[in-house]
């Protein structure tokens, strides 16, 4: 099966996270789609296909260099199955348009329109396919196109016994996008060396920074009373909790900040006037500025509590992952590696921090090195979301390189 037409496939499971439930996998569309994805594992070829209870995939393409397999390292690729619970992932209309400039009209009948004018990058895309949506969600393409570049590359090479090379390991996770995807990730079992998250974006991009990542959760209480009698008497959380929010930097957001700069991202906010609740995720690349940044979030909360009253407000954090430079570094032929690999394909290496994290942030951490490769889509998490065909064939291409060049 071509890359593009596996990748179209896969768009078709919706397979949201939701960090509401408490499960794992979070949502049952998850499991639904690791199912699939196993049998076909098992169809292709692929040896030791594995599916556990929490969702996790893994399976083996065996070396077929078996003079030299011994001294050859196990590399490991791994994506996330996975969509970000922030556009809808259900009923996914991906179509491929041929880009000659300007804006792509996504849907008509409700104008929803790709405009260059507010996503520039997809200018450097003319004269290719892309794949794009119907304007109502997103596309799926973090990570089901990494997914599909790794099988499709695996599934390349057991049709073609003349490239030889080691052992690779796969694996597929489930609920990355709610900082979840590496809970039950078992390292021992993996058994490689090193492994490649394929879940960077644009075509080139090679990513072993990352954000330290941490969420909070803010629990505003109040008190209702009749609103004409409510004099020193109502207590609005939903006020409180404005007053909180706007009393951290205006300009330390996403939308205000690029590069190795760190923020506050305000991800929720739900209330009524006796309860309201405050969601943020905190994100920085240096770790003494990220723990000063959870140190400021409790401490505005105490100030909202000095004025309105013990217990008014109440805080819950929680790490998601740290920065993976400092287990990378040890390890740095890793990234030459892949380097090799994308210029010997024709890419150019585009060495730069991500602003996020994947599951290979946490396995660096759990002594799995994991630096991320691009997967080749632009938009994530966006109704805007798209994927140029030529990104989704080279990240295939720089798989079966590595693979080759181990």
């Amino acid at each position: 099966m071509e890359v593009l037409e596996r990748f179209l496939k896969y768009t078709r499971y919706c397979t949201t996270s939701d960090e509401t439930t408490g499960l794992t996998p979070s949502t049952p569309g998850q499991m639904e789609f690791a199912k699939a994805i196993r049998d076909e594992l098992v169809s292709i070829g692929l040896n030791e296909v594995s599916l556990d209870t929490n969702g996790y995939i893994m399976a083996t393409l065996p070396a077929n260099n078996i003079d030299s397999a011994g001294n050859k390292p196990t590399v490991g690729f791994i994506a996330h199955m996975d969509t970000s619970p922030d556009a809808s992932g259900k009923h996914v209309r991906a179509q491929v348009v041929h880009y000659e400039g300007g804006d792509i009209v996504l849907n008509k009948e409700k104008n929803i329109v790709l405009e260059c004018t507010r996503y520039p990058e997809i200018e450097h895309y003319k004269g290719q396919d892309i794949v794009v949506t119907d304007g109502t969600t997103l596309l799926g393409a973090d990570d089901k196109a990494g997914m599909a570049e790794i099988i499709t590359a695996c599934e390349y090479l057991l049709a073609h016994p003349e490239i030889k090379h080691g052992k690779v390991r796969i694996a597929f996770t489930p609920d990355e996008e709610i900082g979840c995807g590496a809970d039950h990730f078992d390292v021992e079992k993996f058994g490689a060396d090193f492994a490649y998250t394929m879940d960077g974006g644009a075509i080139g991009e090679l990513e072993y920074e990352n954000f330290n990542a941490a969420a909070a959760k803010i629990t505003v209480h109040g008190t209702n009373v009749h609103p004409g009698s409510a004099y020193h008497k109502m207590l609005n959380s939903m006020r409180i909790a404005y007053q909180l929010a706007v009393m951290l930097p205006r300009w330390e957001t996403p939308e205000h900040t690029q590069g190795y700069e760190g923020f506050y991202h305000l991800t929720s906010m739900q209330g009524t006037v006796e309860e309201t609740v405050l969601t943020y995720i905190i994100r920085d690349h240096d770790r003494a500025r990220f723990e000063s940044r959870k140190r400021e979030m409790e401490h505005l909360v105490r100030k909202v509590n000095r004025e309105y009253g013990e217990g008014t407000a109440q805080i819950e954090l929680r790490d998601q992952y740290y920065n993976m430079r400092e287990k990378i570094e040890p390890v740095m032929h890793i990234i030459d590696l892949a380097e090799q690999a994308m210029r010997e394909t024709g890419v150019t290496p585009i060495v730069k921090p991500i602003r996020g994290g994947t599951d290979g942030a946490r396995l660096s951490f759990e002594g799995l090195p994991c630096p991320n490769i691009f997967a080749g889509g632009e938009n994530f998490h966006s109704r805007y979301e798209y994927l140029p065909v030529p990104s989704l064939k080279a990240a295939m291409n720089v798989i079966l390189k590595i693979i080759e060049l181990c």
